[in-house]
């Protein structure tokens, strides 16, 4: 009897829709601890002429089988792999709270690399690097974590389950362990880094938010009202910080 040839592995899809091929740019959205891409449900396809890409990390959603990533680093390694073909026009990362760091991490391998760099990243509630890592989440156990996914689920429209719940509590809890082994010191990034501080933010009050002009020679701040959770619903307040950054863009085609 012939033996049948193994299927070729498929690469794993680090983005939940097809970038735009028609788009003048490009913003990389990087989910919340715990959460998977769809947590950005509520913001718009395109913002402007600028498409919106939905990052997908391992061990959740749709690639719930894979095993989680482990460390930032390893995380951008495998991204960037799987980015560098859409990194063609303008692009920008947008991440919060723990979020954000990825990004970061994504555009020191990208420069280290030679490869084209974001015009633009927007960090929200998140400390400077070289000032973390920080947050009250870092200290909870498994079963304080465990309340707070109850909290961001219902925050994203969901209701918590039981198999549901534990299986984001797994990623959560790695998710976490990612960020506190993010140490990689002060540097200096070669892209424009805009920080994004919320007036009713109890978890990363915009105060301490004040490293990040260490890492970039173009950075700015600007603070936003409502809380930690505001960023969900796509405020217009945060999508035209968003346009001003990207600078002037052609409208895409009707």
């Amino acid at each position: 009897m012939t033996e049948r040839a193994p299927r070729p592995k498929k690469p794993p899809r680090w983005l939940l829709r097809r970038p735009d091929p028609e788009a003048a740019a490009r913003l990389f959205l990087f989910p919340y601890s715990g959460c998977g891409a769809s947590m950005y449900q509520a913001w718009p396809r395109r913002i402007g002429a600028i498409d919106v890409c939905l990052i997908q990390p391992p061990a959740r959603q749709n690639r719930i089988a894979e095993p989680h990533y482990g460390t930032y680093e390893t995380m951008a390694e495998g991204l960037i792999e799987y980015l560098t073909p859409h990194l063609d026009r303008p692009f920008a990362f947008f991440g919060h709270c723990g979020g954000a760091l990825p990004g970061i991490e994504v555009t020191r391998q990208l420069a280290a690399a030679g490869l084209p760099l974001p015009t633009r990243i927007f960090v929200s509630s998140q400390v400077a690097p070289q000032d973390g890592p920080y947050g009250r989440l870092l200290e909870l156990d498994r079963d304080g974590l465990r309340t707070e996914l109850e909290h961001i689920i219902v925050n994203l429209g969901g209701e918590p389950s039981g198999p549901l719940l534990e299986t984001g509590l797994e990623v959560l809890v790695n998710d976490i362990d990612a960020n506190k082994q993010y140490a990689p010191g002060l540097f200096t990034l070669p892209a424009g880094i805009t920080s994004i501080g919320w007036t009713e933010d109890p978890e990363i009050p915009p105060k301490l938010m004040g490293g990040w002009p260490d890492t970039t020679a173009d950075h700015r701040f600007v603070e936003l009202p409502g809380g930690h959770f505001e960023f969900l619903s796509a405020p217009e307040a945060l999508l035209a910080e968003i346009r001003r950054d990207f600078g002037d863009l052609p409208e895409p085609p009707a």
